[in-house]
């Protein structure tokens, strides 16, 4: 809701510029990644991700019984996803908007700033050169005000952070549900397209001179640390495999003492409690 008031209502700060700044008199081309593309992809790839996965999981768990919440039956399975869906949406939300807050909060020009406005300011004139100016008006025809808003949302990039977060998000979660013995390549592989798609999409932000290259660093680095934050702080996703790790541990060290207790007991039949008899993992 947040991020929908900001991109209707809210004002970006109105930056000015220098008349000899090169880097923003790039042309303007077409995304090559566009937002619908973006968001689709970056959404429902995990989001079918996860729900194959957490199905196909929950068959191999003994106790698959169903949970019971105000009188509905839900599948375990059902719940398993919507628990980690829940927090993809909620990190994906948090990205989103932490990348908006710095949009209108630092208003920096993209890189095609130049073509798009062209500015009522004479740059060919000696001495407009190195001057920074502030008061200005966009005089170019056809231009829609929205295009012109989004002329000062250059930093940091929007499509690098939801990108870096969504797919690396998938590329963590592969490495915790993708455990089959024969799918260790398979599974790097993944992780790898999933980590270059997010690549890719960075980096055609710059040749599209829809971000300067900063913006995109920027932007990718907010997206990988709340993936990283979603993932191993809020939901640990990995807490199962450090349960079930230390689970089958101390029963390996319960059967080694039971083998040296009953190796050395006397013909009498002494019980010895070891402590880890009635122990349950």
């Amino acid at each position: 809701m947040t991020v929908l008031i900001l991109y209707h209502y809210a004002k970006p700060y109105e930056r000015g510029f220098f008349c000899n700044d090169e880097s923003l008199n790039h042309p303007f081309h077409i995304s090559t990644v566009t937002s619908p593309m973006l968001y689709v992809t970056g959404v429902f790839l995990p989001i079918c991700t996860i729900l194959l996965f957490e199905y196909n999981y929950s068959k191999n768990i003994p106790d698959t019984s169903s949970l019971v919440i105000f009188g509905y039956t839900i599948p375990l399975w059902v719940y398993m996803a919507y628990s980690k869906i829940g927090v993809f949406g909620f990190g994906a939300g948090i990205t989103a908007l932490t990348t908006d807050i710095a949009k209108y909060t630092v208003g920096r020009l993209r890189p095609h700033f130049m073509t798009l406005c062209k500015p009522n300011i004479d740059c060919t004139q000696a001495e407009n050169q190195h001057r920074y100016f502030e008061n200005f008006t966009c005089t170019a025809i056809g231009v829609s005000d929205k295009l012109l808003k989004e002329l000062r949302l250059s930093f940091p990039s929007g499509h690098s952070s939801f990108s870096a977060y969504t797919m690396i998000y998938l590329a963590l979660y592969l490495q915790l549900r993708l455990t089959w013995k024969g799918s260790k390549l398979l599974r790097h592989f993944l992780q790898f397209i999933c980590i270059m798609m997010a690549w890719f999409t960075a980096m055609t932000r710059i040749s599209n001179y829809k971000h300067h290259w900063s913006d995109v660093l920027a932007g990718s680095t907010i997206g990988t640390v709340i993936a990283f934050i979603m993932v191993f702080v809020v939901a640990d996703l990995f807490k199962e495999q450090r349960l079930a790790g230390g689970c089958t541990y101390k029963q390996q060290q319960s059967e080694e003492k039971t083998t040296e207790y009953e190796g050395a007991a006397p013909s009498h039949h002494m019980q010895v409690n070891n402590g880890t008899d009635n122990r349950i993992c």
